[in-house]
């Protein structure tokens, strides 16, 4: 018999929009030095991210039209996220 632990947290799926998960025919796409370079095609911008500038392509404002995409290092992005969430966990008080 196999006994399933309810109360065991579940591992945090990643859902951000990151690369290949972009679904938008064409994005807004803002530069590494918050320039920003216009509307393209999702899959030109994610190739000039990638080979010119060796970075990710971020979907920043999925909901705007069209979508908002940014350069960045998703890594750094997240782990600066994670460390962020982190600190406000540890000043959060308990009651």
């Amino acid at each position: 018999m196999l006994i399933y632990n309810q109360n065991r947290e579940r591992p945090e799926r990643n859902t951000d929009l990151v690369n290949e998960n972009i679904r938008f025919p064409e994005v807004l796409v803002i530069g590494p030095n918050g320039e920003q370079l216009g509307v393209m095609k999702t899959r030109a911008a994610i190739d000039l991210a990638a080979s010119e500038y060796e970075l990710d392509l971020y979907c920043v404002n999925p909901n705007g039209k069209p979508p908002v995409c940014k350069m960045l290092n998703y890594s750094k992005h997240r782990f600066e996220q994670q460390k962020r969430a982190k600190e406000q966990k540890r000043k959060q008080k308990t009651v």
